[in-house]
């Protein structure tokens, strides 16, 4: 398998876990969206509307947690060339890994629904190391595999399809973006059913899988 195959299975595993984080922090944690910063920014409008029973202050600090772990990876990654896994990639993603683990510890030890403040940190922290992820994910350059969102996938998908008079020559990608988002969230809200950290724990062993696969393929022609 050449690189450029690996990296799209490894970018789709983390649109997969994407998937799963998005649904435990809407449903789990008070409709927060902490990879969709489109979805994220769309309730926090709303929820500044003074709507009733919509969040402010989660996705509000979700979205400067996002902010924060793209600026802080792509200051990381920024020497790295575009479509290369370095060492700096692998130092990244294995951060993300961290950071969700850290979190799993948390809810373990404090439940969320019981303080809020624990659900507070939790949902902006992982809102950070999705920000790094998604950074990280961009300087890999799958296209039309973003990892973080699928609404420029899906007019890709459309627009440029044969019957839109297109080549369709990148249907595949797109449409397993789509069904890897979709699957990671049908398994993120099944999750809840058992507990809020057994997502948080599924997603960081699917990033820690991507960033050990990453890492020993990195210098594959």
């Amino acid at each position: 398998m050449g690189k450029a195959r690996i990296h799209l299975v490894l970018m789709l595993a983390l649109t997969f876990s994407t998937g799963i984080v998005d649904a435990v922090g809407f449903l789990g944690y008070d409709r927060v969206f902490t990879g969709n910063m489109t979805g994220n920014v769309v309730i926090l409008g709303m929820g500044l509307s003074g709507t009733s029973g919509l969040p402010v202050l989660r996705p509000l600090l979700a979205f400067a947690g996002f902010m924060l772990g793209a600026l802080l990876a792509g200051r990381v990654l920024v020497s790295s060339a575009k479509g290369v896994w370095t060492n700096r990639t692998s130092l990244m993603l294995g951060a993300v890994t961290l950071g969700c683990l850290g979190l799993v510890g948390l809810v373990l030890v404090e439940d969320p629904t019981q303080h809020h403040s624990v659900g507070t940190v939790t949902t902006t922290v992982l809102a950070v190391v999705m920000g790094m992820q998604a950074a990280a994910a961009r300087k890999i350059g799958v296209a039309d595999v973003t990892t973080v969102v699928v609404t420029s996938t899906i007019v890709g998908l459309a627009s440029e399809s044969r019957l839109a008079g297109g080549d369709g020559h990148l249907w595949g990608r797109r449409l397993l973006a789509i069904v890897g988002i979709l699957a990671g969230a049908l398994v993120g809200a099944l999750t809840l059913a058992v507990n809020l950290w057994l997502g948080v724990l599924l997603t960081a062993v699917i990033i820690g899988a991507v960033t050990v696969i990453g890492h020993r393929t990195r210098h594959v022609a």
